[in-house]
């Protein structure tokens, strides 16, 4: 039975765990969109934290005074942050895969301003990047990500975060490795039928050297690339799950590295 009781020896853990949730709910896909209110945001959290101060353990906390509980509360939200980070760089994945699209198909410069990230993103990374997000919600990755946050009460402690920096940066040197390898995967169709397009090019080039190649090179790109993003659009699911193995796999050595 939850009990939800706070005495002055208590609330401490309370805030703790409030801290932790609360970091991570702000930078985490999905939860941390800035379309969503921050009120949602601050209330989302706060119930989140009221359900696991009934089932998260209490370790004894070591601090001698209000600037010892402040460093345990900044360990506590460096810890929520670094789990939402590692869930939500990934998305980046498909940022970057439709970047070097665009400068393939010749879309470079046709940004758009992405809310969430705070920058200007490609056409077809800002495509790839809500289908990917979409797709989260409607596999329940989120719930897999609240799960994980629960968990990561049992392998880090309130107050026991040990932060492992070389840890910390092989997972994010796997991450950077692991960034070229799907991206280039996802871009892959699009380089193979540009590399067939501009070979014609330069052979018509050749055979009719009237023709205005770069002119007519330039709509053929567009027109290719348009044609084989809907060819390709049924293996988006493939790309979410490559996405989606990657963010568990970059948030187990995150927490990993902070155990």
């Amino acid at each position: 039975m939850a009990t939800y009781a706070f005495t002055l020896n208590n609330f401490e853990y309370f805030l703790l765990i409030l801290v932790r949730v609360s970091a991570f709910v702000y930078i985490a896909p999905f939860f941390g969109q800035s379309g969503i209110p921050n009120q949602t945001k601050i209330g989302f959290a706060a119930f989140i934290s009221m359900i696991l101060y009934s089932v998260v353990d209490r370790p004894e906390l070591n601090y001698a005074s209000a600037v010892g509980y402040a460093l345990v509360v900044l360990s506590e939200g460096i810890t929520g942050l670094l789990i939402g980070l590692a869930s939500n760089i990934c998305n980046s994945i498909v940022v970057f895969a439709g970047h070097i699209i665009d400068m393939d198909i010749g879309l470079s410069m046709a940004n758009e301003f992405n809310q969430d990230m705070g920058t200007e993103v490609s056409m077809t990374g800002n495509l790839y990047y809500y289908g990917v997000l979409m797709l989260l919600i409607a596999t329940n990755l989120h719930t897999y990500l609240i799960q994980t946050l629960s968990d990561s009460f049992s392998l880090i402690p309130i107050g026991g975060a040990n932060f492992n920096m070389d840890s910390l940066l092989s997972a994010m040197m796997t991450y950077m490795a692991d960034l070229m390898i799907i991206g280039f995967r996802i871009f892959l169709p699009f380089f193979a039928c540009i590399m067939i397009l501009n070979c014609v090019l330069g052979v018509m080039a050749k055979v009719a050297p009237q023709m205005n190649m770069f002119a007519v090179g330039m709509q053929l790109k567009v027109l290719t690339g348009f044609i084989v993003m809907v060819l390709v659009a049924f293996m988006l699911s493939s790309v979410s799950s490559m996405i989606f193995d990657e963010i568990k796999k970059l948030v187990n050595l995150f927490v990993q590295g902070m155990s």
